[in-house]
Parts: C-alpha cells; structure tokens; sequence
C-alpha cells in the first residue's frame, strides 16, 4: 500500500496494491500491519455504506465526544471528499484538503480525529463505505457549513447542491465546537 501525506498532519491518501486480470481484481481494504507500516494504529468498531445520487453533498460532519477517525473508500461510482482540520492547536486549524475518490481507482482516504468530514457526488451516483474508530454518537455529532466563506471549499459543484436539512443548517467554522 502507498499512503501519501498531504498538507494537513496525519490526513492520508492511500493506494492499495491491487491484483487484476481477465477475471477481476483483488485488493486488501484494510490490513493491520501494512496500516500499521503507514502510521495509522486504530481499531475499527463500525462500518457505514452509503448511496447517493450526483449532485448530493454531505458533511462536514464530525462528533465533538466519541471522535471518529475514518477510512473512506467508494465501491461504485465518484465523490469529491474533503476533510477540514478542526484541531484549534493545529498550525493547520481550519485548512482543508479534498481528493477524488472512485471505485475504479481504489484510492482511500484516512481521516484522523479532529477532521471535519463531508463529500460530493460526481457520477450519476456513488457507493461509499467507511470504517470508523468509535460509534455514531447524534448527540455528540456537529456540522459546519459545506459553503463556510472562510474555509473557502472549492467544491466541484455544476450548480446548488442536494443537502439534509441537517447539513443546510451547518454553521460556520468560527461558531463550530471544535478539537483543542
């Protein structure tokens, strides 16, 4: 596996090796040691798989207590994810860094705790599966603004997007409960 940092610390990019011929392909989504190799030591407690059609966006999610950190890979179809530094100590703190994820390409992405967390649709629709380190806690979950004017997101939206009434209601990283 290769794993690429980015700009933001701890935010991966990762390449599986993956083995094809006339029949398919195979790839390892997850192995301890060769994510262990790559400096990510979690334990996963939950998968979530979701389907969404073009032009839907979702996030920038994150829970305040019971983090998440998140492995993010799409099994049909392409999104636009994003992951937005929330860690008010980060010399990095309201930085963010997206890359396109798609079933063909078998890219992930690892999401450390203190990220905001959304994505958009590309294709007609989208299949994504993501591991996460703790359980969903709506409680404890927040949202800020996809359209926050300081964090500046360059989504690549053909128009308004299809939000939650949730993630319409997101609010801007300036007023976010976020990480010390």
């Amino acid at each position: 596996m290769k794993a690429t940092p980015t700009g933001l610390a701890g935010l991966l990019l990762l390449e599986p090796k993956v083995f094809g011929d006339t029949r398919g392909f195979f790839f390892e989504s997850w192995n301890e040691k060769e994510f262990e190799r790559a400096g990510i030591r979690v334990k996963f407690v939950q998968d979530n798989h979701s389907r969404s059609e073009k032009g839907v966006l979702r996030g920038l999610h994150y829970q305040v207590r019971q983090p998440q950190g998140k492995l993010v890979r799409v099994t049909a179809g392409e999104i636009f994810d994003v992951a937005v530094d929330i860690r008010r100590g980060s010399p990095t703190f309201g930085k963010w860094e997206g890359a396109r994820l798609s079933a063909q390409s078998k890219s992930m992405f690892w999401i450390p705790v203190g990220f905001a967390h959304g994505f958009c649709v590309l294709s007609d629709s989208a299949e994504v599966l993501y591991k996460t380190t703790d359980f969903y806690a709506p409680e404890h979950e927040r949202c800020i603004a996809w359209n926050d004017p300081e964090l500046a997101i360059d989504w690549p939206l053909s128009g308004a997007p299809a939000l939650s009434r949730r993630d319409a209601a997101g609010v801007r990283l300036r007023d976010a409960e976020v990480f010390p």
